[in-house]
């Protein structure tokens, strides 16, 4: 087995989503904790559209149901769908732009072929399942952009997953 080392960008790959990953829960839901206030729609949209970035891999799914207990269902699941769906339009889109080779450094080999057998194997079914449930959606957002799947399943595929997934989560909390 070779011994694999760590380069400055990968480093700061992993660090920089991380801090701002970090960040952007301080600034939302942290500071609304520490100010005693009740937790804002506009943090809600924050967290929820970085947590779709596929540079910034957030528990989206745990801060719909945090949020639940501030906010109407029907809003919330709204909300959610808006900036997931314009969150992974962004993903697709730098997929299609980007060139293959500055993607696989960024996000890495191995999830981009995973992802790329999954696709190329059970097609837009993939996008579906990966928006259902609390999977790497935007990684098959990006990699379905990446292979130039048609935009308009894409977009039907990952609306159907998402709001399913919503819908459900809203009824079990």
């Amino acid at each position: 087995m070779e011994n694999k080392k760590l380069s400055i960008p990968k480093i700061i790959g992993v660090i920089l989503p991380l801090v701002a990953a970090i960040v952007i829960f301080s600034l939302t839901i942290g500071r609304e904790l520490y100010a005693d206030r009740t937790q804002s729609i506009q943090s809600f949209v924050l967290i929820h559209f970085s947590g779709y970035l596929f540079f910034l891999l957030m528990p989206v799914e745990m801060a719909f149901v945090y949020y639940l207990s501030f906010f109407n269902a029907a809003q919330l699941i709204a909300i959610a769908l808006l900036t997931a769906t314009a969150a992974q339009i962004i993903d697709y889109f730098i997929g299609l732009s980007f060139s293959g080779k500055f993607i696989h450094y960024f996000v890495g080999e191995k999830r981009i072929r995973k992802a790329e057998k999954n696709i190329r194997k059970y097609g837009m079914l993939t996008v579906f399942i990966f928006n259902l449930f609390p999977l790497s959606s935007p990684i098959i957002a990006l990699v379905a952009g990446m292979l130039k799947f048609r935009f308009r399943d894409f977009l039907i595929y990952s609306v159907a997953g998402l709001l399913i997934k919503y819908l459900v989560l809203s009824l079990i909390f």
